[in-house]
């Protein structure tokens, strides 16, 4: 658990929310499959909040689905991952 104290010694030490939360996210086991669970979470935000009314409801879900579906393609264990296996992947890190 995260206490007060230490995130004000993280904010002290210039370091952003983002910086914290990839370094967190670096540190974990991933699971089996996890790229295809957030590219479902991702098409499902897409799919939900596509036709509201709402122009805030619309905009919110194409960006987090964006970023799901970036998350996905990108991510630890990603699109990144298997492109290296292509013949056009084999300059991918």
């Amino acid at each position: 658990m995260v206490t007060r104290r230490r995130v004000d010694d993280d904010a002290s030490k210039g370091r952003s929310l983002v910086a914290r939360a990839r370094a967190n996210d670096d540190t974990r086991d991933s699971f089996p499959g996890e790229h295809w669970l957030v590219l479902g979470a991702g098409l499902a935000v897409w799919s939900l909040t596509r036709k509201s009314p709402s122009f805030v409801v619309r905009t919110v879900g194409m960006v987090a689905g964006s970023a799901l579906v970036g998350r996905a393609a990108s991510g630890r264990d990603g699109l990144s991952r298997l492109l290296r296996w292509l013949p056009v992947g084999g300059r991918v890190r």
